[in-house]
């Protein structure tokens, strides 16, 4: 029995050797990767602190790149740190990368889903992005949306915007107007590139920029910095989205946010209160405008053979 103790004694003594020259070996380690500091305290006793080696990864930025089908150029040295520039703007602002692919989950199926059905390339998906971070926000110019539609677009292509509506917070109806005016670019300048600058500088500035330069690609324009940058903040929305794991943003499909399965209502007659509304069709308000932001009032006037369909979750 003695014995038998004297075994669990020696044991433990050898196992309590191991875990000390563990923990050197680790002190060990950090200290190497780690800077020491000298501080001395208010009655002037001095010790040394570490502090670790920060390390930021630097990412291999890949040599083809292309937009739409349409190849990016970036043998030309500019167009390299451009693109990179936007990389590591998105890729270390790691909060807001999170969030905009946690909301993709949510409404990048509509929008994927709309622009397939009008013949617009898969990419232009990410211009929401850089738009809007897929949220419903205005401009300092008055622009609203997803797609940041101004008022005067709104307009011509028979958004409804009024006091209790405004459609540019549709996510269906402005995302059709959205692919509309890409196709009409699209037709005067031939291809997806030019058409995705047009929607931050208007066709007739891209149109302009290009006269005044003598040039026809978007790569070799001299540009006002907001446009200058704009197609590439795109290129990195994109590469990061393609390939999240080299960036650091390993989600899962749990982790992503989803809609809620809904019952759509049609109504034809005013109403003077969504908030009664709500409750009689076994929802409430707050619902009933997180899932139709157009509605932009508490009540809806409906005017005569007009009709909406709201959009409501399924208890």
């Amino acid at each position: 029995m003695r014995r038998y103790h004297l075994f669990i004694i020696y044991g433990l003594i050898l196992g309590l050797l191991v875990w000390n020259l563990f923990l050197q070996f680790e002190k060990k380690t950090e200290t190497q990767n780690s800077e020491e500091v000298l501080v001395q305290s208010a009655d002037g006793e001095q010790f040394r602190i570490s502090i670790p080696e920060a390390k930021l990864k630097i990412f291999d930025i890949p040599q083809k790149v292309t937009f739409a089908d349409e190849p990016v150029p970036m043998d030309q040295t500019d167009v390299l740190e451009r693109f990179e520039r936007e990389i590591y703007v998105n890729a270390y602002w790691e909060s807001n990368m999170i969030l905009l692919m946690k909301r993709a989950g949510k409404f990048l199926p509509t929008i994927e889903k709309i622009l397939q059905q009008q013949g617009i390339p898969d990419d232009f998906k990410y211009l929401a992005m850089a738009e809007s971070g897929l949220m419903n926000v205005t401009s300092p110019a008055g622009a609203k949306g997803f797609w940041q539609i101004m008022p005067g677009t709104a307009k011509d292509f028979k958004l409804e915007v009024n006091d209790d509506i405004d459609e540019r917070y549709h996510l269906e109806k402005s995302t059709l107007v959205a692919c509309k005016y890409l196709k009409s670019s699209f037709a005067k300048f031939g291809n997806w590139t030019s058409v995705a600058a047009s929607y931050n500088i208007g066709i007739a500035g891209i149109r302009k920029r290009k006269e005044e330069q003598n040039q026809s690609s978007y790569y070799n324009l001299y540009l006002v910095e907001e446009t200058s940058r704009y197609l590439f903040r795109i290129l990195a929305f994109k590469e990061i989205f393609e390939n999240p794991g080299k960036y650091g943003l390993e989600l899962t499909e749990k982790d992503l946010y989803k809609q809620p399965l809904f019952r759509e209502l049609k109504v034809n007659q005013s109403i003077s209160s969504l908030a009664n509304w709500a409750i009689q069709h076994n929802s409430n308000y707050k619902e009933l405008k997180l899932h139709n932001p157009w509605l932009r009032s508490q009540r809806l006037k409906i005017k005569k053979d007009q009709d909406y369909i709201i959009k409501l979750p399924v208890n």
